[in-house]
């Protein structure tokens, strides 16, 4: 009897599943995949929710179901052309990335599931919504990168736009002394080369109504200042001091005393060279080392250091710079280098020793703390510009994809 039971409960599941698939329809075939009803029922009641959340007037019901069903056949479109160029995301992957919008909401990833979970949602629906959000962007960037090209006139066009200028732009703080003769202005400029105050010049000597604080202007973003001004100060660093600008009031001499902004940076940086040889079949490591102290101590002796860098050195890319490796911050040498750079004194060549790549030794050429904040800027215009560009781009290509697609909606009343 309890097997018959058992039978019966499990033809009646059987039974109900099936009455249940039967509720869900293709409402839309698209190329080789479909739109099924469920997706667009679901889709609609998520769109109501936000605008309910928002505060916003819902649109009419014929609108919402037109745009969520235009939004469904251009994502199935990507994900069909994501199977064909086999774009998958490793469960690792997706972990990674649930566990990074986690931290973006100081939380871990238990207390990101509970909180999915304590709202109603499936976190398992949460982890394939976002693997197929992974996809398409994969395959959008795919797509899109290999048609999205900046020129460097375009590029400076756009950093010089307003908009751009009032966004990223840092405040700086500059003082000013301004005298009428020219002779003045240029003997002030041999004071101050002589290492002369400048705030203590402009208290006795300048003509400006901010002279009794040392010549110092308020902050202030420099397209907000006389054009002069503005291209004399442009892209110059902390401590640069003008030569004499002529305006209709006299002659100015500008200091750049201070920046501040998101964008505002400075980096410790060495300028540092060095003699790379690697081990190989022919040479093992107690002969290379031997040969490499050999050629330090000709350096020792007198001999040039860049000249044997260009006959010795096996690194490519330094050897024909006489081994200099330019101006470079910490984090990006191997930490064999960077330990040895940095008991280093200026000036000095080092003892031989080893890294992942072979032996070197090196020789500090200087050290400086440098300002980023130009770099930074420029950095931050170039990929404004390119996600523009990018959103530009790929609406074209949706568009295109849209037009050229097999869609047939199915007729559901």
């Amino acid at each position: 009897m309890k097997k018959i039971l058992t039978t019966l409960l499990l033809i009646t599941s059987a039974l109900l599943e099936a009455k249940i698939e039967l509720l869900d329809r293709i409402a839309i075939i698209v190329d080789d995949g479909v739109v099924m009803e469920s997706q667009i029922d679901t889709a609609i009641k998520t769109l109501e929710k936000g605008y309910r959340d928002q505060n916003m007037q819902i649109p009419p019901r014929d609108i919402l179901i037109d745009q969520v069903k235009e939004k469904l056949i251009i994502e199935e479109l990507q994900l069909q052309l994501a199977d064909r160029a086999g774009v998958k995301i490793s469960d690792a992957e997706l972990n990674s990335t649930l566990s990074r919008l986690a931290n973006s909401n100081d939380m871990t990833l238990e207390e990101f599931i509970l909180f999915i979970e304590t709202n109603g949602d499936s976190y398992e629906e949460v982890r394939e919504t976002m693997r197929k959000e992974m996809r398409i962007q994969r395959i959008q960037r795919g797509r899109v990168n290999q048609s999205i090209e900046i020129t460097e006139k375009e590029f400076e066009s756009f950093l010089a736009t307003d908009e751009s200028l009032a966004m990223l732009e840092p405040e700086i703080l500059v003082r000013q002394i301004l005298v009428k003769d020219y002779g003045v202005a240029k003997r002030i400029i041999d004071l101050i080369k002589s290492g002369s105050d400048f705030a203590n010049l402009a208290t006795e000597y300048s003509l400006s109504s901010n002279a009794a604080k040392g010549g110092l202007m308020e902050w202030r973003k420099i397209i907000d200042m006389p054009e002069l001004f503005e291209n004399s100060l442009r892209n110059q660093s902390i401590g640069f001091i003008s030569d004499p600008l002529e305006s209709g009031s006299g002659f100015h001499i500008l200091k750049l005393e201070d920046k501040r902004g998101q964008f505002v940076a400075f980096e410790d940086q060495w300028q540092s060279r060095h003699i790379l040889l690697i081990p190989s079949a022919i040479r093992s490591s107690e002969e290379t080392e031997k040969l490499l102290n050999d050629i330090r101590q000709r350096i020792l002796d007198g001999e040039d250091f860049a000249s044997l860098a260009e006959e010795f050195s096996e690194d490519p890319g330094s050897a024909k710079q006489g081994g200099d490796l330019g101006w470079i911050g910490l984090g990006v040498f191997t930490a064999a280098f960077e330990k040895t750079m940095l008991a280093t004194e200026i000036g000095e060549i080092s003892e031989v020793f080893e890294s992942e790549f072979g032996y070197h030794f090196l020789e500090v050429l200087g050290k400086r703390n440098h300002e980023l904040t130009n770099k930074l800027i420029e950095d931050r215009a170039y990929n404004m510009l390119y996600a523009r560009k990018f959103d530009e781009e790929l609406e074209n290509t949706l568009r295109t994809m849209r037009a050229e697609a097999f869609v047939e909606f199915k007729d559901l009343d």
